[in-house]
């Protein structure tokens, strides 16, 4: 349906066009010009969602019990460019302050620690670096960026860094170099297996990201870093190599690059309102109806906002949304009051029946600030340290409660069940711990349009 209104819109552009170059009046072609000028295209959100696989060199020595030379892992990304917030596949971050080309942010970035997939999770998987970045853009193609960061252990590095864009036909492009100092305790901490003390110094860093438009919202991505490590780093007898690469590859659902939208986007925001009750059962087990109950009624309450960003998918009438939570997970007998933070891109398909019904399926990642008591103890029965980053899923069916009760006022209400889960992609994501195992709660919840 929606491909037909597209090739029907172009068609609308097509025959104006013939008629007023056949017209032999001046004045019909400044009808037309006047038409042209008239008809808006709008550009909706940036947004992405993609899924890579990252490959990397192990740059530690066999001395120390590393055998691997390589270190493989799954990441699934998202993308997003708004006014306030922003999503860059590795990163996030907040605009503190924007103004023409000056930007100061409040960012978080995925640290990875690349040592062999069988040790990440006893010694410890991947770790989160935060602080803030200012960045300028120099032009359309050129910009610089400077990073003031930490880690969760206060080892501080700053990172400084010039970029550029470069879109031609189906590519985009984007090189670029940087150059980091990393401190005492940074170096200790991450190039210093032995007993040797290693003082500061600057790593090097260049390389390339790029996407290439298949057709419609779909994309294939890739990219490859090669990081030169600093002298201090290079001396420690932990490190085998002064070179450490990385290779990315995948796909990616993205705008589509080469349509302009005749129409501003209509869907509306919406805030979900859930409770549900945790249980000990796989999601296969619960979509079989084969769940167990939780033996100490462990609950959760989450509010979740939904921004809009795009009403078709491949042409297909698919919704999709950006929908940052906050959840809350009530104390009982086993756990103390939790508090756990999500982001994920939504997408929903909806059948237009009688009463409307929607199914809804959101991936995304969530932090929470402690392991809740369901997670723990399945974490402790595989023998696994838990992870407060895991990977985020949403299943959802609702219905609208307008259409079923015949109520004008009650059309922006839907009454929904969903599956709130978390997990670590069975062993993959060397950023979620390499863990197998997570939690899920089923949840009944409102969901109001506006």
């Amino acid at each position: 349906m929606y491909k037909l209104a597209f090739l029907g819109f172009i068609s609308s552009l097509i025959v104006p066009t013939v008629w007023a170059n056949e017209s032999p009046t001046e004045s019909s072609d400044k009808t037309f010009q006047l038409t042209l000028q008239e008809q808006k295209q709008y550009d909706y959100p940036e947004w992405g969602l993609a899924a890579l696989v990252r490959n990397a060199s192990i740059p530690y020595s066999v001395d120390f019990g590393v055998e691997d030379s390589t270190v493989t892992t799954f990441f699934p990304m998202m993308f997003y460019n708004g006014e306030h917030i922003f999503l860059r596949g590795t990163e996030g971050g907040v605009h503190l302050y924007k103004h023409d080309d000056l930007e100061l942010n409040a960012i978080i970035r995925n640290h990875f620690i690349d040592i062999p997939s069988s040790l990440q999770n006893s010694i410890g998987g991947d770790t989160t670096d935060y602080g803030a970045q200012l960045r300028y853009q120099l032009n359309d193609t050129y910009y610089t960026e400077l990073d003031l960061m930490t880690d969760p252990n206060g080892t501080f590095h700053t990172v400084g860094s010039i970029g550029a864009q470069y879109h031609r036909g189906n590519w985009l492009v984007r090189p670029k170099a940087s150059v980091s100092w990393r401190n005492k305790k940074y170096n200790n901490l991450y190039y210093n297996l032995g007993d040797e003390t290693l003082d500061s110094g600057f790593d090097t860093k260049v390389g390339f990201a790029a996407r290439y438009h298949v057709f419609d919202n779909l994309y294939l991505l890739g990219g490859a870093y090669g990081t030169y490590l600093n002298s201090e780093a290079r001396k420690s007898a932990s490190i085998n190599d002064e070179w450490q690469s990385e290779v990315y590859l995948g796909f990616g659902f993205f705008n589509n690059v080469e349509k302009k939208y005749a129409e501003p986007l209509s869907l509306p925001e919406y805030i979900r309102v859930a409770h549900g009750w945790a249980t000990p059962s796989n999601i296969g087990d619960i979509l079989r109806l084969n769940r167990v109950k939780d033996e100490y009624n462990n609950k959760l309450t989450s509010v979740f906002y939904g921004y809009p960003l795009t009403d078709e998918l491949f042409s297909l009438p698919l919704e999709i949304y950006l929908t940052p939570g906050f959840v809350w997970h009530w104390s009982s007998q086993v756990q103390d009051n939790l508090q756990e933070y999500v982001i994920a891109i939504k997408a929903y398909y909806t059948f237009q029946w009688p009463v409307r019904t929607r199914l809804g399926f959101a991936e995304g990642v969530s932090y929470i600030n402690e392991l809740t008591y369901i997670e723990q103890s399945e974490m402790d029965r595989k023998g696994y340290q838990g992870s407060e980053w895991l990977n985020y899923l949403d299943f959802t069916i609702d219905i609208n409660l307008g259409d079923l009760f015949n109520e004008k006022h009650m059309r922006n209400v839907w009454l929904g069940y969903s599956i709130h889960h978390r997990s670590a992609i069975f062993e993959s994501a060397s950023q979620f711990g390499r863990i197998k195992g997570g939690s899920n709660y089923n949840t009944v919840y409102l969901q109001f349009d506006f």
